[in-house]
């Protein structure tokens, strides 16, 4: 009888590690991107444009948005299950795993944790829905992997707060109708829930992006945004606050860029059985078969890592160097398998008629966005010796 080839992930057998709710979640979501995002990403992708509402409010009534948060709404599944939903929009599209993690990650994940009751019954809900879009402002146009050195400022005036400043590469900017927007005051670093439509907020699409063009990408420019006294989120004061959000959003980096690796790998390998070169499937080829090897070794070592950390998340919380590792090495491994399958494709690795280009310039954004490697290799070097050298 002939051999089947293998699934990469069926070697290890890497579903029986997984729990029946966690499977019966990954398949709906995996069976939305299969039927709703691959049809058409390849073109949204071209045109630099993305149905980003429409999208909302049909990942809204999968209960994906705010997935991993408790009550107002949200699903309240565990943080395994979420990065397992996270892995699978990515295998799809960076962008829309992108769209879902701001949403959830950051927006959401930063009312729930720090904001007033009136704030998370406020928004909360509508955001679960996908009636509300939220995105997330804390990187500025000179400050991105130092924070704390942030310009915008938020001042008292009576009993108004008055903001102003710019951030720059801000996910979901220009269609959200919330930002949770971070600002040095007197008394710290606070975090301000702004409705976009408030006087002197603006946001701009950027544009000529060569990745991630699948998704919304603005700069907010905020002159004199006049907000109620409490319109602060109550709950955090410092760089903690959107630290922590950064942390939830990496943790579902971890598990995306493994389902954007696994798009690619399977890609590779249906075309290296399809394609035929000196009368034989350049499957057949030894350098072809060490290759794809290779590809699956580290993609499935990639996948342990956030399972790992998945089951670390919900058994008793998880620390940032932790995250760090996941984040790092599985933006890492993903984009180097990216670039080796485009190889692996020749001329037609360049075409949107195959995923693995798109992929790839998307995750040349991930790799650097959500902390960069290096940050996180600063990060993962103070847990080993207690010297931050971040300044070094």
């Amino acid at each position: 009888m002939a051999r089947r080839p293998q699934h990469p992930f069926a070697i290890l057998d890497l579903d029986t590690l997984l729990d029946d709710e966690e499977k019966a979640i990954r398949d709906v979501v995996r069976q939305y991107v299969d039927d709703r995002i691959k049809p058409e990403v390849a073109d949204w992708f071209e045109a630099g444009t993305i149905p980003a509402k429409e999208l909302a409010k049909e990942m809204g009534e999968l209960g994906l948005l705010g997935m991993h948060l408790e009550g107002y709404g949200c699903a309240g599944t565990s943080a395994t299950a979420y990065g397992l939903a996270c892995l699978e929009l990515e295998a799809g599209d960076s962008g829309i795993r992108s769209l879902v993690s701001v949403q959830g990650s950051l927006a959401m994940y930063a009312i729930h944790a720090f904001g007033s009751e009136e704030q998370k019954q406020e928004w909360l809900p509508r955001m679960a829905a996908g009636e509300a879009i939220g995105c997330f402002g804390l990187t500025e146009p000179d400050f991105g992997s130092n924070p704390s050195g942030m310009r915008t400022v938020a001042k008292r005036d009576g009993d108004d707060w008055v903001l102003d400043g710019t951030k720059m590469w801000i996910t979901n900017g220009t269609v959200a109708d919330v930002a949770v927007v971070w600002a040095r005051t007197d008394d710290g670093i606070r975090g301000f829930v702004v409705p976009t439509s408030t006087p002197g907020f603006t946001a701009r699409e950027i544009h000529k992006k060569l990745s991630l063009r699948a998704s919304v990408t603005a700069e907010l420019i905020l002159e004199g945004v006049r907000l109620p006294a409490d319109a602060v989120l109550p709950g955090v004061t410092g760089l903690k606050g959107p630290l922590s959000c950064l942390n939830e959003a990496r943790f579902g980096i971890a598990f995306g860029t493994i389902g954007a690796a696994r798009d690619c790998l399977e890609t590779a390998i249906d075309y290296t059985i399809a394609r035929e070169q000196f009368d034989k499937p350049i499957a057949a080829f030894q350098l072809t078969q060490k290759k794809l090897a290779d590809m699956a070794v580290e993609l499935q070592k990639g996948y342990l890592l956030a399972l790992h950390l998945g089951r670390i998340k919900d058994r008793h919380g998880i620390r940032p160097e932790q995250i760090s590792v996941g984040k790092l090495n599985n933006a890492r491994e993903a984009l180097a398998i990216a670039r080796e399958c485009r190889n692996m494709l020749g001329g037609n690795g360049i075409t949107l008629e195959y995923p693995i280009i798109r992929h790839m310039n998307n995750l040349e954004s991930v790799y650097t966005y959500e902390g960069t490697n290096e940050m996180h290799t600063l990060v993962i070097g103070e847990a080993l010796t207690a010297i931050p050298a971040y300044r070094g």
